[in-house]
């Protein structure tokens, strides 16, 4: 009968490995109360010069001294400490943790008035205890990656780009990964070139190409925790010319938990393309106007209309309120609210903000205390062919939202404005400034019950009609993107990021403030859609790469288009609650002048009077300098006859 074999080295190897937490510190404990007594026996020889006079005081002494040994460890989180990442805080705490040990037994000898135990052993102790404690360590680390089990077929061949601190712990974390096997560290400092870390070489980034043909490495994790966005993008070019797919570490690492190292692991998002860190909010400012409280949101199905929602409800409001044009997108939403919080009261109504009486309806019986105004048309070129319903849902829709927050006397209601308000070269952004003016104009009329604010956004990366979702569907049929022109910049800001700032700057308003994101530089397009192509692993073809996967075209600029937005014009900027969130006060119509130009706008608008609707806007908003470097786009006016030519705004 032929006898059962003996586990491999190997095996016991991955049985260890896969132990639970608790059962690995149970097999260290024991392994310490067995040794640490021999270590103070070695002590009391070396203090005492023989082994009989060290063993004349008795099993007592040596177990004190161990239990207040794996005391002082327990306390001091050695046992936490996990053994295959061994660094120097492990090395501190033991030191640390054997001088506290010392210590107690010393101060317990004095109480005790013990005489005859020697002090000076206690001290020898201390060294012989730590170079156990290190020693075993370390041997038992080295014993694990030498004979741990064979890794799996599908594991993915990896580069590490930073051999810095969190570069080498990552490296120690994927040597136990059944899912990444580093084979080297990329680096921009030639003093690191053919160095060693952990084990792994280290290469110069110049030979980037090189290597990983000849190591057959199929993706790169960038290990830099503190990359410029700047940097990250020069990175991300880099590696995608060598023909890698590329990750990131997402933040630093924490060796006290096996798995924080790998599963910080993660695909490059284009939040790491912002140009700069996201602005956190501040959380005493962010549940003022909520929590709580009644909330109504205008435009609840849009991109912007449903993050708010969603930002909202994890402040505990007492009912929300949601209020959208479209049926499928006000299900949707609600739908998402409502299986997430299903003991919050939501309330979806649908329909048109322009509907006062609907508007009203919902303010006075459902005794709304904060509003915030999302519902617009946002998209340039489609408002610039339908200018009627574009200015009729933007300017009458504000107009009529003001109004009933005034009469029913609502708290607090905030608009949702556009960097494409200040000095508007389209329909679409004048029409922002004029609901800009409404709300200015109420906050002076109703300013002891209804506090006004407005918000202006740059660019909202990936809500619907923005440029990164244009930009995937190109990419996803194979090219070309499409980009209007090749200085064209816009400021970019993270969708939690606009909702968070909508929130906080209800709480910050003291009535007709404008609220703006400090949101860094402007980013150029062109530059965007090359950190897309890269992050979708292909590369731009060009004259200098022809052999490139995607197209870069420019098609001109649209009708009403500017190169560069701007968030401030010349109004006075003063700071807010918040550092990174600015205030301003900008010049004002009076609400009565204002009441009579919107009076001839809208019924410029229902005789589709192309000419009395400029004469209009530009009376309304003086900044207002349509484009001309383009044809103007089709009109949906025409045959309108002009009968309003000029009238002259009275400002305050």
């Amino acid at each position: 009968m032929p006898t059962p074999s003996l586990p491999s080295l190997a095996t016991c190897c991955t049985r260890m490995v896969s132990m639970n937490r608790t059962a690995k510190i149970l097999l260290m404990v024991g392994v310490d109360v067995l040794a640490l007594p021999l270590c103070f026996l070695v002590a009391m020889t070396l203090r005492l010069g023989d082994t009989g006079s060290a063993t004349r005081f008795g099993m007592a002494a040596y177990l004190e001294v161990t239990l207040v040994t794996v005391a002082a460890f327990s306390v001091s989180d050695v046992y936490r400490a996990v053994i295959r990442f061994i660094d120097q805080r492990l090395l501190t705490a033991t030191g640390l943790a054997l001088g506290g040990a010392v210590l107690c037994v010393y101060f317990g000898l004095l109480l005790t008035k013990d005489e005859q135990l020697p002090r000076g052993a206690l001290a020898i102790y201390w060294f012989i205890a730590f170079s156990y404690v290190v020693t075993s360590r370390i041997s038992v680390r080295n014993f694990l990656r030498n004979h741990i089990s064979a890794r799996p077929a599908n594991e993915h061949t990896v580069a590490i780009y930073g051999a810095g601190e969190a570069g080498a712990q990552l490296a120690l974390a994927m040597r136990s990964s059944n899912e990444y096997r580093p084979v080297c560290f990329f680096d921009e400092k030639h003093v690191l070139n053919e160095r060693t870390i952990d084990g792994l070489r280290v290469f110069h980034t110049d030979r980037l190409s090189e290597m990983v043909s000849s190591l057959c490495i199929r993706s790169i994790i960038i290990a830099i925790p503190s990359v410029s966005p700047e940097r990250l993008r020069d990175i991300m070019q880099r590696l995608a010319a060598a023909g890698v797919t590329t990750k990131i570490l997402s933040r630093l690492l924490d060796l006290a938990d096996e798995r924080a190292p790998i599963e910080s692991i993660r695909e490059l998002k284009f939040e790491d393309l912002l140009g700069r860190a996201p602005v956190p909010p501040r959380i005493d400012l962010f549940a003022r106007c909520v929590h709580q409280k009644t909330v109504l949101v205008t435009g609840a199905g849009g991109s912007i209309g449903s993050e708010l929602c969603r930002q909202i409800v994890t402040l505990a409001p007492a009912q929300l309120h949601l209020l959208d044009h479209s049926e499928f997108a006000l299900y949707t939403i609600r739908q998402e609210l409502q299986t997430r919080f299903p003991d919050l009261p939501i309330i979806a109504h649908l329909g048109s903000v322009c509907s006062s009486a609907l508007v009203e309806r919902i303010l006075q019986d459902e005794q709304v205390d904060t509003i915030y105004h999302a519902a617009a048309y946002k998209h340039v070129p489609l408002v610039e062919t339908n200018i009627v319903e574009g200015l009729r849902n933007n300017v009458l829709g504000s107009q009529v939202i003001a109004a009933a927050a005034g009469k029913f006397k609502v708290e607090t209601c905030v608009l949702i404005s556009s960097d494409k308000a200040v000095r508007p070269s389209n329909i679409m952004g004048a029409s922002k400034r004029i609901a800009e003016l409404i709300f200015q104009a109420a906050a002076s009329r109703y300013s002891a019950d209804t506090t006004f604010c407005m918000v202006r956004f740059g660019n909202v990366l990936g809500s619907s009609g923005s440029v990164i979702p244009l930009f995937q569907r190109q990419i996803a049929h194979g090219g070309p993107l499409t980009i209007t022109h090749p200085d064209v910049a816009r400021y970019f800001m993270l969708i939690s990021e606009a909702a968070q700032l909508v929130i906080q700057a209800g709480a910050m308003a003291k009535g007709g403030d404008v609220f703006v994101l400090d949101m860094g530089a402007p980013i150029k397009i062109v530059d965007l859609a090359r950190s897309m192509i890269v992050l979708s692993g292909l590369t731009e073809r060009s004259p200098l790469n022809p052999g490139g996967d995607i197209d870069i075209k420019f098609v001109g600029l649209f009708p009403g288009e500017k190169l560069n937005e701007e968030l401030l014009t010349e109004g006075l900027v003063y700071p807010s609650e918040h550092p990174r969130i600015m205030r301003m006060k900008e010049s004002a119509l009076h609400s009565g002048v204002l009441e009579t130009y919107i009076t001839f706008l809208m019924m410029a608008c229902d005789t589709n009077d192309r000419g009395m609707i400029d004469s209009m806007v530009k009376a309304i908003v003086a900044e207002y300098t349509p484009q001309t470097h383009m044809a103007s786009a089709p009109s949906v006016l025409a045959g309108g006859k002009q009968t309003l030519t000029k009238i002259i705004p009275f400002r305050i």
